[in-house]
């Protein structure tokens, strides 16, 4: 049997692994093996459509990382069991077909182009072929896949129990959209450090979400206060900070709430930390999401799993909007109406203020983003010129601070005045 053969032999034969096939790349290389007796066009296209994907992923000079960084994504019952630090309650027979799956993935991986031609070129309708069609470098495997077949599943087993399985391993941001959690492909990159000021209310946020991580008690947090403060990119920032030990975030729309039971199930399994992200909370009194948050919160037969926390902003501390006739309606118990509207905030474990900054701290915020981006000959014209910004704008904070240094920024990379 021709190695090409041998080698769709081997792919087709996956047990534990089957679901890497379902991968784009993976699949293709597929098809381009089981065509060694197609038609030389059905041939061709095979070849061209792999190659195509190979480049469009960036691994044109890297097959084996290609096909064996696949494997560190894959939902299967290996990584499910190892994510849960269950992997030695796995039958013996499964852990010899994880063994056998590692190493045919590997040894296709390592299928040079010319391997693979020499599967075909016998054929004389294609000898003249092989010379024109594009070929691609094998590489080396992903880390955690290098040394012997033994290592690599112990490996593979530390990298599930650190990182989940599937998707949770590939992505860090997710959204839950049409009674799913789906991945965000291409979250906000938002770091600490690109944040200025605000250290003491950022600090609460950052220890709470420690003491999380570290299996420590942890509350629900409520980041409130005035707009532009840096309320969600302190959120989303956490996430991209912490994401390596452990930490996901799942953003809820408010008016989704009522599925929260659903979510819970979901991810409550996963050996993984999970931020349940609100944003821009705020509430009518007809608001039906209102009572369903209260019970989220506390209150609810469905509990807020041990692996998840809830992080809401919003630009009202009490989150219910309240009207001075609410409190002097003709209702008989005009108290519980008001109490009824302070009840929300008041389940939040933690609530932060992120409030406006005065004059001194707003150009301080300046100078510190002036500094980062190389402007500190222009910061006298930088202050005077932040100041008015903030006038024009109806404020200061750290957002209209921002807008302002890139738009200064842009202005004097290409000589223009201020």
């Amino acid at each position: 049997m021709e190695r090409a053969q041998e080698a769709a032999f081997a792919l087709a034969s996956l047990s534990v692994y089957k679901g890497i096939l379902n991968r784009t790349v993976p699949r293709a290389f597929y098809r381009l093996l089981r065509a060694y007796d197609a038609p030389p066009l059905e041939f061709a296209a095979a070849w061209g459509e792999f190659f195509s994907l190979l480049c469009n992923r960036g691994y044109s000079d890297d097959l084996a990382a290609c096909i064996s960084e696949t494997v560190l994504f894959d939902e299967n019952a290996f990584s499910r069991a190892a994510a849960a630090g269950r992997e030695e309650q796995l039958p013996g027979q499964v852990m010899e077909a994880v063994k056998r799956d590692i190493g045919l993935l590997l040894e296709v991986s390592r299928l040079t182009p010319e391997q693979i031609l020499q599967s075909y070129l016998h054929r004389e309708e294609l000898c003249g072929m092989g010379a024109t069609l594009p070929g691609w470098a094998v590489g080396r495997p992903v880390a955690q896949l290098a040394g012997k077949i033994e290592d690599c599943v112990a490996q593979m087993a530390a990298y599930y129990r650190r990182n989940g399985c599937g998707m949770y391993a590939r992505y860090r941001a997710f959204i839950w959209q049409d009674g799913g959690i789906e991945p965000v492909r291409y979250p906000d990159p938002i770091q600490l450090s690109s944040l200025k000021g605000y250290e003491v209310p950022r600090g609460r946020v950052l220890d709470n979400t420690l003491a999380f991580l570290e299996g420590l008690p942890a509350n629900n947090c409520l980041l409130y206060g005035d707009r532009g403060t840096g309320k969600s990119s302190t959120v989303k920032a956490i996430l991209n900070e912490y994401y390596s030990r452990g930490l996901r975030m799942v953003e809820m729309p408010k008016e989704r709430l009522q599925d929260f039971p659903k979510l819970v199930d979901q991810i409550a399994p996963l050996p993984l930390c999970f931020i349940i992200y609100i944003d821009d909370l705020s509430f009518s009194q007809q608001d039906d999401t209102f009572a369903a948050l209260k019970a989220v919160l506390e209150g609810g037969l469905a509990a807020r799993p041990a692996n998840a926390l809830i992080y809401a902003t919003s630009n009202r501390r009490h989150l219910l909007r309240e009207r001075f006739s609410d409190r002097e309606g003709d209702e008989v118990h005009r108290g519980d109406t008001i109490q009824e509207s302070l009840s929300l905030s008041d389940r939040f474990g933690l609530a932060v203020n992120f409030s406006v900054p005065g004059k001194e701290s707003y150009l301080e915020i300046v100078r510190a983003l002036a500094l980062e981006r190389g402007l500190e000959a222009q910061l006298p014209q930088l202050e005077a010129g932040a100041e008015r910004w903030a006038l024009e704008r109806g404020g200061r904070s750290p957002r209209c601070a921002r807008q302002y240094v890139a738009l200064a920024e842009s202005r004097l990379r290409r000589g223009l005045p201020l």
